[in-house]
């Protein structure tokens, strides 16, 4: 088993279910929840990697449950909320963290043209609307639970800088409704995010050697690892509780 944080949470009891948690931020975050007691549904793409995913963890004796799903389609969204529910018998953590680039490579923010409709359309239905149906669909449990959302917003969502200006505005979008659906849920759910800066992750689009760069600009002076981030999804699923509305920039000091 891999070692446990420093800070440990005992969440014996407790479901969750973390979306996009075939890798990167979802895989630690879902691993560090089920490692702490929790039984955690894993969302992501039908596949391989939602496969290794699961076969590791409860290769660790870890309760998982697969919901496979894309959320950027509307009636999957209900599918796996539902089905995650009848598994885990109700819902006290949802962490909205599904989220994709669709390009390769940055798209500047002057060339206007690689912004197509078909392209906005998908970076919003992923990265945004996603976090929005999967809230709303699992509102009711959440509620009867006390329970708490965690949104994995980004950095780029309070300067740009992103993959594309559609992938930094969704984000910007993705913080306003973190607040919103606070204010929504209000008092009975807890609704926050976290603002992640750089991740060693094998996200799609590939921003160069990440490692000089944030050497050079991250006062802590290194890359993120997904560990670092889960730690304060954990923190703000099951502790925190008079934060709400907010969204945490976690990037080693990048914006100060």
């Amino acid at each position: 088993m891999a070692a446990m944080p420093p800070i440990e949470f005992h969440l014996s009891g407790r479901r969750a279910l973390v979306t996009g948690a075939a890798s990167g931020i979802g895989l630690a975050t879902a691993m560090l929840l089920a490692r702490s007691g929790a039984r955690v549904a894993l969302n992501d793409l039908p596949g391989a990697a939602l496969d290794r995913a699961l076969g590791a963890g409860r290769g660790e004796g870890l309760a998982l449950v697969a919901a496979p799903g894309d959320l950027g389609d509307s009636a999957t969204v209900a599918t796996v909320a539902a089905g995650a529910v009848e598994a885990l018998g109700g819902l006290d953590y949802l962490v909205n963290n599904a989220g994709a680039p669709f390009t390769r490579a940055p798209i500047p923010a002057g060339d206007l043209d690689a912004l197509t409709d078909d392209f906005w359309d998908r970076i919003l239905r992923v990265n945004l609307l996603s976090a929005f149906r999967m809230t709303k669909a699992l509102a009711a449990p959440l509620r009867a639970a006390s329970g708490a959302v965690v949104n994995t917003v980004s950095i780029s969502a309070f300067g740009g800088g992103a993959s594309s200006s559609a992938y930094a505005t969704a984000k910007a979008g993705l913080a306003g409704l973190t607040r919103e659906l606070a204010r929504g849920l209000a008092p009975d759910v807890r609704v926050n995010g976290i603002a992640p800066g750089y991740v060693r992750s094998n996200w799609d689009c590939s921003f160069g050697d990440i490692d000089a760069q944030a050497k050079a600009s991250v006062p802590l002076a290194r890359v993120g690892e997904p560990e670092d981030y889960a730690q304060v999804i954990a923190f703000l699923c099951a502790g925190g509780a008079y934060i709400t509305g907010e969204v945490i920039p976690v990037c080693g000091g990048s914006r100060i």
